[in-house]
């Protein structure tokens, strides 16, 4: 990984992308920290410190790298994006004319892009809503009486600009920088919480946790590890293609194969599901009745349950099935075979080839999913077991390794595509 690193930086056209990425990183932590007007941001802070916040709270804060806790600009992140990413894409599958869209290529491709641009905007107005209920019920605003009014006015439009101007910034990655720009700022945003996680861990140690600290650091190179083995794991299909002539030349005749990926989907099914589990939690920080049944029943969503672990579990499978559904048809993949003059070996061409690859890709599918689902919910095992709150690591740590394989992959393909080009040249 450094080397390929290191072999792109001598490339002034990615080095100069590289730059650019950083750049765009740069302005994003900037934003986490500039605090928007009328808010505590002192009381916030101590909250966070002192633990008194929600879950949900301390969910959004991983994500946006702290930008809550100082009631920053960009607190809502990449989070509206994603969730209207969500719902477009379940969309597609559910509503003919966006189903139309998808399959229309670029131009297609385009109107979606704008239709999730609209969608972000309106959820990341919903959210900045409800975020700014959170702070007026939990008394971090620095105003009161007749001016809540006004800063509620204030405070909402500017965590909804925020949240636009992410996108942006993201979008700007992709077109000029390296990597998926929303993934990239993501990763920035856990990252930046790496020293708050190891003055945590050193507290514990202060404190005589020995066994425990050691635990969570072996488990968690024992995850990276993992999902690196994983994630670069495929099955390959045996593909063989005919002999054919065509003038007085031989076309086909070789050996080669399909390569599907154990864990195709990513880290995607991961961030879906923490964001879907998430709302009942947000729905929880504005009741104040705790003998209510609804809020009992939102309650068996902490992030620490048995409930929690066993619906993550399910909805981590449930999206990276979706998103293999998605990626993958084999009934095309079939058919293009077919005309091509390739055959898996044993298998007839037609309807039993694409029988076979759907019935692999969906034993390939559970076993990636079942192993990501048992890594993210591994930590929140362990955090009960031990007492020590690190329900929400392996969902970071999932995240960071995850968009570090794609970022260096994504450099790897720009520096062979440049070799080729620079060939043909």
């Amino acid at each position: 990984m450094l080397e390929i690193l290191k072999n792109a930086w001598k490339i002034k056209e990615i080095r100069n992308k590289i730059l650019f990425t950083i750049l765009i990183i740069a302005v994003f932590r900037i934003g986490s920290v500039i605090p928007v007007p009328y808010i505590d941001v002192a009381a916030l802070k101590a909250a966070t410190e002192t633990g008194a916040t929600n879950e949900f709270f301390s969910y959004l804060s991983i994500l946006t790298g702290g930008g809550l806790e100082y009631g920053a600009i960009f607190a809502m992140s990449v989070t509206p994006y994603i969730n209207s990413s969500i719902i477009i894409q379940l969309l597609c599958v559910a509503i003919p004319a966006l189903e139309r869209l998808q399959k229309e290529g670029e131009e297609g491709q385009k109107k979606l892009a704008q239709i999730t641009r609209y969608a972000t905007v309106i959820l990341a107005l919903i959210q900045g809503t409800a975020y700014f209920f959170y702070l007026k019920n939990s008394r971090y605003l620095s105003v009161q009486g007749g001016a809540v009014v006004f800063a509620a006015f204030v405070i909402i439009l500017a965590f909804t600009a925020g949240s636009a101007l992410v996108m942006w910034l993201g979008e700007q990655i992709d077109a000029k920088g390296i990597g998926n720009g929303i993934s990239m700022l993501l990763f920035a945003g856990i990252i930046s919480r790496g020293p708050a996680a190891f003055n945590a861990l050193l507290a514990y140690w202060k404190l005589g946790e020995y066994v425990a600290v050691i635990g969570i650091i072996l488990i968690f190179l024992v995850i990276i590890a993992f999902i690196v083995w994983m994630t670069n794991a495929e099955r390959r299909i045996p593909v063989q293609y005919a002999k054919r002539v065509v003038g007085n030349k031989m076309y086909g005749g070789q050996n080669t194969h399909i390569p599907i990926k154990v864990n195709m989907s990513g880290v995607m099914p991961i961030i879906f599901a923490s964001s879907i589990l998430m709302l009942p939690t947000m729905v929880l920080s504005f009741m104040r009745n705790a003998e209510h049944w609804f809020y009992k029943a939102l309650s068996l969503f902490s992030v620490q349950g048995i409930f929690y672990a066993v619906i993550y579990f399910i909805l981590i499978i449930g999206f990276a099935y979706f998103y293999a559904t998605i990626q993958f048809n084999p009934v095309e993949m079939a058919n293009n075979l077919r005309k091509n003059g390739g055959m898996v070996p044993g298998i007839r061409p037609g309807k039993p080839t694409s029988d076979f690859i759907a019935k692999i890709l969906s034993r390939i599918t559970l076993l990636g999913a079942v192993f990501l689902s048992v890594i993210a919910i591994l930590p929140i095992i362990i955090g009960s077991v031990g007492g020590i709150n690190i329900s929400l690591g392996g969902t970071s740590v999932l995240i960071m390794v995850g968009v570090a394989l794609d970022t260096v992959k994504n450099v790897e393909s720009q520096m062979m595509m440049r070799h080729y080009k620079g060939f043909l040249d």
